[in-house]
């Protein structure tokens, strides 16, 4: 990078404030909202940046998070992050991809894709009214490597290529200990952040426990260049593909099998982010075999493929769901993916991440302070990951019926269109950092998951399985969900909210009023 890192002289004793295990997006803007805060922070990373990272996809509840971190700490960086055409104009050398909304294609194997008038097979739902406002994938390679320096220019001792191997309790903190080019160091924080994600820093020292998944599913992923859009392939095997709320291809892209699902993120520079999330263990196989095998049964799918080359060598995780058994302690916190992680499904990530960043901005200090300690913060963790996985675990069970399947997707989009028009348009909003994630403690919306899945667990869905959940998100529904009119295709629209003004415990003069505060109206 082009500031270096902290050079740390063997067997120096350190010490800090805040120390921070990774740094990655979440960590590296925690970093910054705490040095504005007078706190000394050091943030160590085990690789250099710019280095690879999944975790793409952006959505309108990562938007708002980003914006408050914004105006509260004085980053405007991170209001250009929240909208595409603002990052395209403010920050133009990031690169990044235009994420409209979410497009699913239901495949069927050993045939071409298929799909009628009536969309039986196909599910465009916006995010955004247009490109100007819209979400975006994030290249994370410049991301990540952006934001990290940005932390080190406002003050956070950042240093590279540092491994830890050891953490002990003193009485002025946690000690770490670890090797940083090439040199050995300890490092006394008084408080500990472990945003190591998978890796699992704190899990490795055995602070916290593993806790073994339910699921087994694995990962198989790379970036590529030379994709075929999809949609023409689709026209040509006889598909319908009538225009829907944006270019199906201006989007999150899941693609949905009988092994699991493909996801496909376009960038702006021509190449595409791809996944095979997969049912089963990808143990044996080599991913390349994995690959083909699967994209063989799929022949559309396989024919966007033709022409596509690998631009880093194709990976797979194992075990792609993990969970650790605390997410705060004695002078420790995690960061959500250092917590759990279930599916990319929803593209649930980024927001949770900022959401916590949030949390954590106001309570270290008052953890240093006396003033509070991480029970709630750990709680609320503990409840949202238990919500998003019962959210996919519901939305696998209905994979192999698409009409049951687009149901279970309206319990997230009836949660995250609530959330950001609440937080949007509801004056004066308190804590809104602290509201639980996706209404996973909303007396309407909790515990709908577990009881879509047990409905589901005696076979596929059926209209009064569908009827059933669109009366039970009703209290939550400002989108229009389940209209049989739009045949699945759902643009933002604004007089819907209008019309369920009192969803939200306003009156329509009100919500229209406060309409500019909206994504499709802001500046």
């Amino acid at each position: 990078m082009a500031d270096a890192p902290a050079v740390v002289t063997p067997g120096t004793e350190r010490r800090c404030d805040v120390a921070i295990v990774g740094s990655g997006f979440a960590a590296s803007i925690l970093s910054r909202t705490l040095v504005r805060q007078g706190l000394q922070v050091v943030m160590l990373e085990r690789a250099s940046h710019p280095r690879f990272a999944l975790g793409e996809s952006s959505t309108p509840l990562a938007a708002l998070s980003l914006e408050r971190l914004a105006r509260r700490w004085r980053l405007p960086d991170l209001y250009a992050l929240a909208a595409y055409g603002r990052w395209r104009s403010t920050l133009p050398h990031l690169r990044r991809g235009l994420k409209r909304g979410f497009t699913f294609y239901s495949h069927s194997p050993g045939v071409p894709y298929a799909n009628s008038p009536d969309n039986d097979h196909r599910l465009l739902v916006a995010a955004s009214p247009n490109t100007s406002v819209a979400d975006a994938h994030w290249l994370r390679a410049d991301v990540d490597a952006h934001l990290a320096l940005a932390a080190a220019r406002d003050g956070v001792e950042l240093w590279e290529e540092t491994t830890l191997d050891g953490i002990e309790p003193t009485a002025a903190g946690l000690r770490l200990q670890g090797e940083s080019h090439r040199r050995r160091f300890a490092l006394t924080a008084r408080q500990v952040v472990d945003g190591s994600g998978r890796a699992g820093f704190l899990a490795s020292q055995g602070v916290v426990q593993e806790v073994p998944p339910d699921r087994h599913h694995s990962l198989v992923y790379s970036h590529f260049r030379g994709l075929k859009p999809f949609p023409p392939l689709a026209q040509q095997a006889g598909a319908s593909c009538q225009p829907g709320p944006y270019p199906d291809e201006a989007a999150a892209l899941h693609h949905l099998l009988d092994e699991g699902w493909m996801y496909v993120l376009p960038f702006d520079h021509g190449v595409a982010s791809c996944g095979l999330v997969l049912r089963e263990p990808a143990e044996g196989e080599r991913p390349e075999e994995i690959w083909q095998r699967v994209l063989a049964r799929y022949p559309t799918l396989a024919a966007s493929f033709v022409t596509a080359e690998t631009v880093r060598p194709l990976e797979r995780v194992v075990q792609l769901p993990y969970r650790r058994s605390a997410a705060a302690g004695d002078r420790w916190v995690l960061l959500p993916h250092s917590l759990a992680f279930s599916d990319p499904l929803f593209s649930t990530g980024m927001a949770w991440s900022l959401l916590a960043v949030e949390r954590l901005a106001d309570l270290l200090p008052k953890m240093l302070a006396g003033e509070g300690d991480g029970r709630e913060y750990g709680r609320l963790l503990h409840r949202e990951a238990d919500h998003i996985e019962a959210l996919v675990r519901a939305a696998y069970a209905a994979l192999p019926d698409f009409e049951a399947f687009t149901a279970v997707t309206f319990l997230y989009f009836a949660a995250a269109s609530f959330a950001e028009s609440r937080q949007r348009l509801v004056p004066d909003l308190p804590r809104p950092a602290w509201e639980v994630f996706l209404g996973a403690e909303d007396p309407v919306l909790s515990g709908l998951p577990e009881r879509a899945w047990e409905r589901l667990g005696s076979g596929p869905g059926d209209e009064s399985f569908r009827s059933w959940l669109l009366d039970a998100i009703a209290p939550r529904d400002v989108a229009g969900l389940g209209d049989p009119q739009r045949l699945n295709l759902y643009p933002l629209d604004l007089e819907i909210l209008v019309q369920r003004a009192e969803l939200l415990g306003l009156t329509p003069d009100a919500v229209r009023a406060a309409l500019p505060r909206l994504r499709g109206q802001r500046s």
